[in-house]
């Protein structure tokens, strides 16, 4: 019953192609979507109570309401690492985001180049370092993995500074990669591996399977073929790399990945610019807490001034205004904007994008700010 009321919601959804929330998109990407990419968008590590636990958590904070403030004209911008950026959020790093539409990296740096916002290039991503970084109009920074060798990935650093990306997030929280059940059972690899399975599956959705089939299946864009092993140990990122990482990198170096107090306050000490308060949206700890609930203790371990981004939960845009209460400096985005696109493409993106700002906009009114630097812990209520 459950699953017919599902697909019931999505046909409808499709047949007005109209998105009036996140979970919105989300039903729809499930119906036009092979179960295979679905879930592989979707799905979180061991029971996937940590990405549970994300949403519920930031649902369960509460703003207190304000009147009687003038807020007709609503300021939505937010000073981040030196730069002005027109929107308190922007797109996380999510990897292979070609499997999501064959022109998926596209469509995200084209979306941050047209609102001037951050977009984050995966190490993994489907699209190279340098196309990313022109479509992005000088708004892309870079996430780093440590590969298989300190090499493989200083390579890839020297391939953004070249780029002229100016920001470089290093992720530290996957030292290996977290088992994915609905992954394992549906038999999803890297690259994609076609038995009779994957086979009946992507013929039962030709939404995807066919603009994929015509594209071509996508690769990791910035490696040579078999350069890279997506579930290699990652684990030789450490302490004394941050440092050298840091003595290498003129730029912006944020650290994601970052849900302990002590640790956030040795990387700060290491001259980081900033920390990226995450989970990996509950993809590697089963047992890790909310992201959201680490969130204002890290705050008060690095004090008001140091830079704080945060991912990992958020759905709409009340979610953004919450976690910039709970302490964070700025917000971004990820399944969200992947739901919107395996709906309906580019237009899907932007639905979602438009509807997250009206979102965050509605946010401030009903709070009695003007201007989004002046959503602080002020606003929060037991």
């Amino acid at each position: 019953m459950r699953l017919v009321k599902l697909l019931t919601v999505a046909i409808l959804l499709a047949m007005f192609n109209s998105i009036y929330s996140v979970e919105d998109a989300r039903r729809l990407a499930r119906l036009k979507m092979p179960k295979l990419i679905f879930d592989y968008i979707d799905g979180a590590a061991g029971d996937e109570g940590a990405n549970q636990r994300n949403q519920s958590c930031i649902s369960e904070i509460k703003m207190l309401p304000r009147v009687l403030v003038n807020v007709d004209d609503k300021l939505l911008e937010k000073s981040l690492l030196g730069k002005q950026w027109n929107l308190p959020f922007g797109i996380a790093p999510m990897g292979m985001c070609n499997l999501t539409h064959p022109r998926g990296d596209k469509f995200l740096a084209s979306a941050a180049a047209k609102r001037k916002i951050p977009h984050c290039l995966s190490t993994m991503s489907s699209s190279s370092i340098e196309n990313v970084g022109k479509w992005a109009g000088g708004n892309a920074w870079f996430q780093l993995y440590m590969g298989q060798s300190e090499a493989q990935a200083m390579s890839l650093v020297d391939r953004a500074e070249v780029a002229g990306y100016d920001t470089l997030i290093l992720t530290v929280d996957v030292p290996e990669v977290a088992p994915r059940r609905r992954d394992m059972r549906n038999g999803f690899k890297s690259p994609l591996k076609i038995g009779p399975k994957q086979f009946f599956d992507f013929a039962l959705h030709p939404l995807w399977s066919i603009p994929t089939l015509i594209a071509g299946a996508p690769e990791l864009a910035n490696f040579e073929k078999g350069e890279f092993d997506r579930d290699a140990k990652r684990g030789q990122a450490d302490w004394d790399f941050l440092d050298r990482l840091r003595a290498a990198w003129s730029g912006k170096l944020v650290v994601k990945g970052v849900l302990s107090p002590e640790d956030a306050v040795r990387i700060q000490s290491a001259g980081a610019d900033g920390i990226y308060v995450s989970n990996h949206g509950g993809r590697q700890l089963g047992s890790a807490p909310a992201a959201i609930d680490q969130l204002p203790l890290i705050r008060a371990a690095v004090g008001e001034k140091f830079a704080l981004i945060f991912d990992s939960g958020i759905r709409d845009g009340e979610g953004v205004v919450k976690a910039l209460a709970m302490g964070a400096d700025f917000v971004m985005l990820g399944r969200s904007l992947l739901y919107g696109m395996g709906a309906n493409g580019e237009r899907g993106l932007e639905q979602v994008l438009e509807l997250i700002v009206n979102e965050v906009r509605l946010a401030m009114a009903q709070l009695g700010c003007a201007d989004i630097e002046d959503i602080d812990s002020s606003l929060l209520v037991d």
